[in-house]
């Protein structure tokens, strides 16, 4: 536990340096809020939380994702993540401590997006947790790609198109039913279609199974390679 407090603390240490990286955890919610305050509101025929569930699933693909990328990668690149593995951290403890920066961070966003999106009570509590449930994906994802890329550009490089599927694909399948049906397997799509309808009758044991392969498959390629860096490099 002490492990994970420390690595948990270094990583909010670091980002209250950076303003850069906190912007990226307020730009979605705002542009959701804009769009639903200005648009959505005014337009008939078009769902109120509209905008809110299109960047909801936006900003659980891609925020989270890139983050960790980046975080991990640079961690490689400066050799810190070898001193961490030298002092035998596990790869659950470095998870859950950079994780766990990261998830906070984004609940944040994801209590904004229930309040512009007007929900109260038990709606508000369900879409929180599933946006949780989409950042924990990604921060899965994040971390196989962090851990997969020697330095930060790298992991930039590879981490921003995947992020971008990852994001934008439920957007599409939107206007595409036949490609929605194709881009089902990809958790941010089973994000979509959870928060859009936040009625039990659409929480499907199917959809949440979708989810947990992803993030299973994503888990075993960070241990993976996390247990096979070379401390000699």
């Amino acid at each position: 536990m002490n492990k994970i407090l420390a690595i948990f603390k270094k990583q909010l240490k670091d980002t209250l340096k950076n303003k850069v990286t906190l912007l990226q955890f307020v730009l979605f919610p705002v542009m959701a809020f804009f769009l639903t305050e200005f648009i959505a509101k005014g337009t008939v025929g078009l769902p109120e939380n509209y905008f809110v569930i299109m960047f909801g699933t936006m900003y659980a693909g891609l925020v989270p994702l890139v983050n960790m990328a980046v975080i991990i990668s640079e961690e490689r690149e400066k050799y810190s993540l070898k001193m961490l593995i030298m002092c035998n951290v596990k790869p659950f403890q470095y998870l859950v401590g950079v994780g766990a920066y990261v998830l906070i961070l984004c609940t944040f966003g994801a209590v904004a997006f229930a309040l512009i999106g007007g929900y109260s009570g038990v709606e508000a509590l369900r879409f929180v947790l599933i946006m949780v449930l989409g950042f924990i994906a990604s921060i899965l994802l994040g971390s196989a790609i962090g851990i997969f890329s020697k330095n930060q550009g790298a992991s930039t490089a590879l981490a921003m198109p995947i992020a971008m599927i990852a994001g934008f694909v439920p957007m599409i399948s939107m206007f595409n039913e036949k490609f929605a049906s194709i881009s089902k397997i990809l958790y941010t799509q089973q994000i979509s279609f959870l928060a859009g309808d936040l009625s039990l009758s659409n929480f499907t044991f199917q959809r949440f199974l979708i989810i947990g392969i992803n993030m299973i498959l994503f888990l075993a390629v960070f241990i993976y390679i996390y247990k096979r860096i070379d401390l000699k490099e």
